[in-house]
């Protein structure tokens, strides 16, 4: 395909006032009559003219919704889509427009070096393709640097040149219509018909007369015969056929409009018009492209790519909510008129074959519609140099704008030098603009530059239309456009389109538009700067998120559709930073399941005097989120109780069918000790009632032992996962591990299943069971079966039985002890408030607190022992420990034995939870014999994960 087609098919142009008002475009120049190809030129004109329409329609609904500043067509999206498709579409749009500016000025010199002044090629004959492709280059590069320096000067001078290339234009068209309406066979040129076959003007021209005869003295007859010893060959259609000279602009009254209403694509290499092979050296015209009416929506789309010049230049603009809409709207339908009138009027005034003639060779050479124009050619050859000279100027002098928009608002950090301004002008955008540019330059064949300019112009307009429609449909109190004649539907028919027509007319760009638009949406996604301009595709997502909680929380989740929603309670420290941060880490590696993660955390105090504290404590757990790359939401809640806070955090988090099903909490490492000697403040307390509530409201428990021993999402564990599966509780205990090998981390580890067996069951089929029920639940596992013998009681189990025993009951008696004393002490104040004058002494044992033993240490004085703490001096083996007590312990020890024997070196243990004791037990020590339990059952295992389920299935063997 010939530049010609592309470097007259350009956009409306746009003018400024003084003050920068935007006022009614036209065409910047007239297409190239030799890319017509009657009525189905103008079926793709008026697709790209209907998709423009709604552009614009759908575009001055955006730019009356609110104030537009620089960056026009890319701050609208940006704010109506987000920031990563403002910024993907912005920069695309940026490369279309940089792009468009060298199709501009390639353009502009093919007119000067082919058509206006052919004697200053430097490279010999502008008719072979690589002379003009050359001239192209050099010529181009002249152009562009002085392009470059006028958009330097200013957008004052750039709006002056404005009207100087829309009279020319304007005049053009005035001309062509004149031209059009006068035609008639007298007054055109003619051209030469060998039967069906249009013919070159130079194959039947001699010494400049034109001789269309078959005569032996003719042109015509060297070419079709030879003449040899044994007589005179000539070609069978040259026999057949006589040849004709017709008038190739006959006028209105010529019937040519029947006669080009059917299409005739023609196959690259055919004669143009028909579906046999030509030949060039006869002079017959041939197809140097298969033409579809793809192909030709493609080479007529950069015809259309002006609407958006005005909006992109909304940052000089006086009143760009007015402005924008009504050059708009005005380009595009006089704009429209005229390309689909024209191209009716070609179709009934030029001769079918003439239409098709891409490069002249019928005439000589030549623009065919400068040969409509009256009274000279020179009225289009002018007006169409000055019109391309004119587009290439406002391209060059937009896209720095554009670009210095997208760099300003700091989305994309490498873009950020090019928000730097030099006596006004973005000068670095300026520069690279121009380098871009003259890249397109030196490529110097339009044929490889417009389908790239098509596809970063329809997705521009896409997105355009799908800001409007997504704005629309959202109804936003914000969505208050001042423009009131759009509609959603329009807006998505819109986006359809462009994207039909992207596709059918080259999927491969089209797919490289949008994989390289990925790309740069992701990268604003993970390295942009954050960007919160309330945009619509936010409020979809909220709309969204309501449709679906509302439809969750309908019903409850069925087996298939479980998956752990994490409520991870997590111990602040003194500085309000979590704990143990390893356990939020956990959390995010168990999301393999697509759940969310939800951290919270208690402040005891009172919400009033706390408040800023809440900030801060939220800042820190969202750092550490961050940090450990968990995608999820915190919250902070403050109560006069701990015990209370964390009780309303199980109850009340989450909302409708997002509240959590499993909650995460720590094992308490130091549950032996007494918080600043409170006995009322110990910490296996808040651990005994955060699992009694957390059974009571029916939730999944998991609770992380040595958790600063667990990995964080770069380490790679090699080894295995061990599960203990002494009870079936739902089977969390097994979807847990499944879970976790979804993870980096933990993908290298091998999957252990444990279940313990009596004496006399069968072991063999127990396993064999166990094996079938791992394959049909589609988990890879080892099955083990270990025996648990019926042994003796230890004496080391009777020991620590009788060692957890002695010790809650010492326990008991501090607590009594010690509220006695803050009895005494209240009536010592209260004697005192009377009056009184008794001193009453209170002597209490000193309680050392040692962090590192865990254990209780009593000092009592030598001298002066109160009677009433005998009991601390009472030998152990005067205590005899309860049979249920005696019971457990061994069961626990005996479990741990096993535990540790098979499972030494895993990297992860997961074992079942026992049940907390029940509410309102008799034993007031069942508490502190539950935790001494579990230590014993868990003791020198490494890292521990205790799972206790809540009753409910959450894996299937079902498809």
């Amino acid at each position: 395909m010939s530049s010609t087609c592309n470097d007259k098919d350009s956009s409306p142009t746009r003018h400024l006032k003084s003050l920068g008002e935007l006022k009614l475009a036209t065409t910047r120049s007239q297409k190239s009559p030799q890319c017509d190809r009657g009525l189905k030129r103008s079926a793709a004109g008026g697709g790209c003219a209907f998709i423009t329409t709604l552009t614009s329609i759908s575009m001055s609904a955006i730019a009356t919704n609110g104030i537009v500043p620089a960056g026009g067509s890319y701050f609208m999206i940006s704010r109506a889509l987000g920031p990563e498709f403002g910024g993907a579409v912005g920069c695309l749009f940026y490369l279309g427009f940089t792009v468009a500016g060298s199709m501009y000025v390639i353009g502009a010199i093919e007119i000067l070096v082919t058509f206006i002044a052919p004697n200053i090629s430097l490279f010999g004959d502008v008719t072979e393709l690589s002379n003009a492709i050359n001239n192209y280059r050099v010529y181009g590069t002249c152009l562009l640097l002085l392009l470059f320096l006028l958009c330097f000067v200013g957008v004052q001078f750039v709006a002056k040149f404005g009207p100087v290339s829309l009279f020319c234009v304007i005049i053009s068209i005035i001309c062509i219509y004149i031209g059009l309406f006068i035609a008639s066979p007298e007054r055109s040129v003619k051209i030469c018909y060998l039967g069906e076959r249009l013919l070159t003007l130079a194959s039947v021209t001699v010494n400049g007369t034109m001789m269309c005869t078959r005569n032996e003295s003719g042109p015509l007859f060297a070419r079709y015969c030879t003449v040899r010893e044994n007589g005179t060959f000539c070609d069978p259609y040259f026999l057949e056929h006589e040849t004709r000279l017709v008038p190739g602009i006959p006028g209105f009254t010529s019937g040519n409009f029947i006669e080009n209403i059917p299409h005739r694509y023609t196959e690259k290499g055919n004669i143009i018009g028909q579906t046999v092979p030509g030949d060039r050296d006869r002079g017959e015209i041939i197809a140097d492209l298969t033409s579809t009416f793809t192909v030709l929506m493609a080479i007529y789309f950069p015809s259309v790519t002006g609407i958006m010049t005005g909006s992109n230049m909304s940052g000089d603009l006086k009143d760009a909510q007015k402005s924008i809409p009504t050059g708009t709207i005005a380009a595009v339908l006089s704009t429209s008129a005229v390309y689909l009138s024209l191209t009716l009027g070609f179709a009934s005034c030029i001769e079918g074959d003439l239409l098709r003639d891409k490069l002249g060779e019928s005439l000589g050479g030549g623009l065919v519609v400068a040969y409509v124009a009256w009274p000279t050619k020179w009225m289009v050859l002018i007006g169409a140099f000055l019109s391309t000279i004119g587009a290439g100027l406002q391209s060059i002098n937009t896209a720095p704008r554009l670009l210095y928009a997208i760099s300003k608002d700091g989305i994309v950090p490498f873009l950020k030098v090019f928000s730097v301004t030099k006596r006004g002008e973005p000068f670095y955008a300026l520069l690279l603009t121009v380098g871009i540019a003259e890249a397109g330059v030196l490529v110097g064949n339009l044929d490889h530059v417009t389908p790239v300019i098509t596809m970063f112009f329809l997705m521009c307009y896409l997105f355009v239309n799908m800001a409007c429609a997504v704005q629309t449909l959202l109804r936003a109190p914000s969505w208050r456009p001042r423009y009131k004649f759009y509609h959603w539907s329009l807006s998505l028919i819109g986006v359809g389109l462009c994207t039909t027509l992207m596709i059918i007319s080259s999927w491969y760009f089209a797919l490289a538009a949008f994989v390289l638009a990925g790309g740069i949406y992701k990268y604003i996604e993970y390295k942009g700067a954050e960007k919160e301009w309330g945009d619509g595709i936010r409020g979809m997502a909220m709309s969204l998120a309501r449709y679906s909680l509302l439809k969750v929380q309908q019903s409850k989740p069925h087996t298939k559709n479980w998956r752990p929603q994490m409520l991870v309670l997590s111990k602040l420290n003194d500085h309000l930073i979590p704990k143990y941060q390893k356990m939020i880490t956990l959390a995010g590696q168990l999301k393999a399941g697509k759940g969310f993660v939800l951290v919270c955390s208690v402040l005891d105090g009172d919400v009033k005097r706390r408040a800023p504290d809440i900030d801060r404590a939220r800042e820190n757990i969202q750092k550490v989120m961050e940090q450990e790359n968990v995608k999820g939401f915190k919250d902070v809640l403050v109560s006069k109780s701990l015990l209370d806070g964390l009780s309303y955090l199980v109850q009340t988090a989450g909302l409708g069918g997002l509240r959590p099903n499993t909650v995460m909490i720590g094992w308490p490492e130091d549950w032996r000790h007494a918080q600043n000697n409170d006995t009322h403040n110990i910490p296996y307390k808040h651990f005994i009632h955060t699992v009694e509530v957390i059974e009571a409201m029916g939730k999944a428990l998991l609770v992380v032992k040595d958790s600063t021993e667990f990995p964080d999402n770069q380490t790679k564990m090699r080894g295995t996962i061990d599960v203990w599966w002494i009870v079936h509780d739902g089977g969390l205990l097994l979807l847990l591990p499944y879970l976790l090998r979804q993870h980096r981390a933990w993908k290298n580890c091998k999957l252990r299943v444990f279940t313990v067996a009596q004496i006399e069951e069968n072991t063999i089929q127990l396993k064999k069971d166990l094996q079938k029920f791992m394959y049909q639940l589609r988990i890879e596992a080892e099955v083990e079966v270990v025996e648990l013998s019926e042994t003796d009681i230890s004496e080391y189990t009777y020991e620590r039985t009788l060692e957890m025993e002695q010790r809650a009951e010492m326990l008991n008696k501090l607590k009594d002890r010690r509220e006695s004393a803050t009895q005494r002490q209240l009536e010592t104040v209260d004697n005192i408030r009377r009056g009184s004058r008794h001193e009453i002494k209170i002597d209490l044992p000193h309680v050392e607190d040692d962090g590192e033993t865990q254990q209780y240490t009593f000092t009592p004085s030598s001298s002066k022992r109160p009677s009433t703490m005998k009991f601390l001096a009472e030998p152990v083996n005067r205590h005899i420990p309860t049979e249920e007590n005696v019971h457990q312990m061994h069961t626990a020890v005996r479990l741990n034995e096993l535990i540790r024997a098979n499972s030494c070196d895993a990297q992860l243990v997961i074992v079942n939870l026992p049940p907390p004791p029940h509410v309102g037990a008799t034993d007031d020590n069942s508490d502190l014999h539950y935790m001494e339990f579990l230590e014993v059952l868990t003791e020198d295992v490494g890292r521990v994960l205790m799972v206790r389920g809540s009753g409910t299935e959450v894996i299937t063997i079902y498809s």
